[in-house]
């Protein structure tokens, strides 16, 4: 029999029960809590770059502090911002898009929670990439939804299997997660494997949400993006934002595009929660948009060679193999032969090592076997903690084999 609760005991709402978390911020406390302590720590955990945001895109928000920009605006955003995001969302897409198809946010991640809230019935089905972000079914699950893994599979090199999509979907899948470049596994979708995908959709009632976050961070290929296939446009829904690009995480400027109609409903979700993205933000986000680019330039490149320095070191750690990214700032090596349990050489290396990791399993059950890490660090600090690492394995490699 439940015990009567209690005067001023807190009841939390039962959908409490099942928000998840990100287990990046988790691992950056405790790591954050031993630095304090006096340790050394090497931080390889959180997904931020180290960049500054660039000094044009700070001196406009300035600017607009001191011009007034300091009021509310309109919910879906500035029609001076929208236009702006729907010219460059437009050109780097080859799509024409229109400002009302745009509704700008305090961070990307609301795009997706309201697209959830808008779409999504308890006992509809969303089917998300595993490994993934985290907060993809953690969403699904708090509307009441059933998430439905589309498992990622290193020998596709994480590339997400049009196949394996057909054969997730039922009558009842009502929204698709598409992540590409990806957030932890770091692959990239080709143009056919979009056309794929744009083929399986089409003409069934369903709406693909385009995670599109880490779209110029690229090493490889070509950006592709499922929004740019014809037949496709109007099922999908983009996400992105100014965090990745342009170093602007603590901006809080994300924006999504998608049908008008739909984005009423978005922007309906804004009042009700937000009201409005800062002004100001959004003055710095058209100045990004359309002031110089040679900033996302040289840090894609700074990437591009810290990649390199940390796939090779990886690589010759005894029992870990890893792939070669083509896109984000993420490497997710197999380390299976050191341990099959992720959480647990996660927990070593960040006690033992000095070392901040993520357990694939942050990123979903299908991320066992793996660890993420971002390399948004100095190459100097990438090397040391590639010899720290290699250290604190040689050590560890025995208890795991017992």
């Amino acid at each position: 029999m439940d015990k009567a609760p209690q005067a001023g005991e807190l009841r939390l709402a039962d959908r409490m029960g099942v928000l998840g978390t990100e287990t990046a911020f988790e691992v950056l406390a405790r790591a954050k809590a031993l630095e304090a302590a006096g340790r050394s720590i090497i931080h390889l955990e959180i997904g931020e770059p180290d960049f500054d945001t660039p000094e044009h895109i700070k001196e406009a928000a300035v600017r607009a502090l001191r011009d007034g920009y300091t009021h509310y605006t309109p919910a879906a955003g500035l029609l001076e911002a929208r236009e702006a995001i729907a010219e460059h969302v437009g050109a780097l897409r080859g799509i024409t898009v229109a400002p009302d198809e745009v509704v700008i946010t305090p961070g990307a991640k609301p795009v997706m929670f309201f697209l959830v809230l808008a779409l999504v019935n308890p006992g509809d089905e969303v089917i998300y990439p595993d490994p993934g972000f985290p907060i993809y079914e953690s969403v699904a699950r708090f509307v009441g939804a059933r998430p439905v893994p589309w498992v990622l599979r290193e020998e596709r090199q994480f590339r997400a299997d049009p196949e394996e999509l057909r054969a997730r979907l039922t009558p009842r899948t009502k929204l698709i997660i598409l992540n590409s470049p990806h957030n932890p596994a770091a692959s990239v979708l080709s143009r056919r494997d979009m056309e794929a995908v744009a083929e399986i959709v089409r003409g069934r009632p369903v709406t693909v949400l385009a995670d599109e976050i880490y779209g110029r961070i690229l090493y490889d290929g070509t950006f592709a993006s499922l929004a740019s296939i014809p037949e496709a446009r109007a099922q999908t829904v983009i996400l992105d934002g100014f965090s990745k690009t342009y170093a602007m995480t603590g901006w809080r400027l994300g924006y999504g595009v998608m049908q008008a109609g739909l984005a009423a409903r978005i922007t309906q979700l804004m009042v009700n929660s937000n009201s409005c993205t800062a002004a100001f933000t959004q003055m710095a986000g058209i100045a990004a948009l359309r002031g110089p680019q040679d900033g996302v330039a040289r840090m894609v490149a700074e990437f591009r060679r810290r990649r390199d320095v940390i796939v090779t070191g990886l690589n010759a750690l005894p029992g870990v193999t890893c792939l070669r990214p083509p896109g984000a700032f993420y490497a997710f090596p197999n380390i299976r032969k050191i341990d099959s349990d992720a959480g647990h050489l996660q927990d070593y290396l960040l006690r033992e090592a000095g070392v901040a990791v993520l357990a694939g399993t942050a990123f979903g059950a299908h991320g066992q076997g793996y660890l993420r890490l971002s390399y948004a660090n100095s190459t100097e600090a990438i090397s040391e903690a590639l010899r720290r690492m290699t250290q604190a394995i040689a050590r560890y490699a025995p208890q795991a084999k017992t």
